[in-house]
């Protein structure tokens, strides 16, 4: 089970998820430093604001349980392929909710008309190479899968 290297591919990506709920996502810089992060709230922000960044929260810790769960489904080839697209559907959610958050803390910023500056953060950096660990696992399913049938043919 561990020395395939999809399940390598699969923890990586957890991981990533996991970690990213640690760093913040998205930063402002209105005379004072306003960090867009995972379940975190403001006070002066709206409540679409404390939605998208809670959402983006639950998104990652999903994205990093179905993942892991995904490595001990290798007898199960189709239902590992299934949640190795979920995951990838919830990173999409994920990325989504945290630019989401990005847009709405902006949006409050530049209703107050306040001078800003912003840019991306350590969180959104860290979610990145999460599609391509979750693809190289899906191709490496189907390499399996591939095996498997050409097998059975015999």
């Amino acid at each position: 089970m561990v020395a395939r290297i999809q399940n390598l591919y699969l923890l990586f990506a957890g991981l990533l998820a996991v970690a990213s709920m640690f760093f913040p996502f998205w930063s402002f810089s209105a005379g004072h430093l306003f960090l867009v992060s995972d379940f975190c709230a403001s006070e002066f922000a709206e409540i679409q604001y404390s939605v998208a960044s809670s959402a983006g929260g639950i998104f990652s810790i999903m994205t990093a349980i179905i993942s892991i769960a995904a490595i001990f489904l290798y007898k199960n080839r189709v239902l590992q392929s299934k949640f190795i697209l979920l995951a990838i559907l919830l990173f999409v959610a994920d990325l989504f909710s945290g630019l989401t958050a990005a847009h709405f803390m902006n949006q409050h910023f530049e209703s107050i008309r306040a001078v800003i500056t912003h840019r991306p953060e350590a969180g959104f950096f860290i979610i990145l190479p999460e599609p391509v660990l979750l693809m190289l696992a899906l191709k490496g399913v189907k390499k399996d899968d591939k095996i498997a049938n050409a097998y059975k043919r015999l």
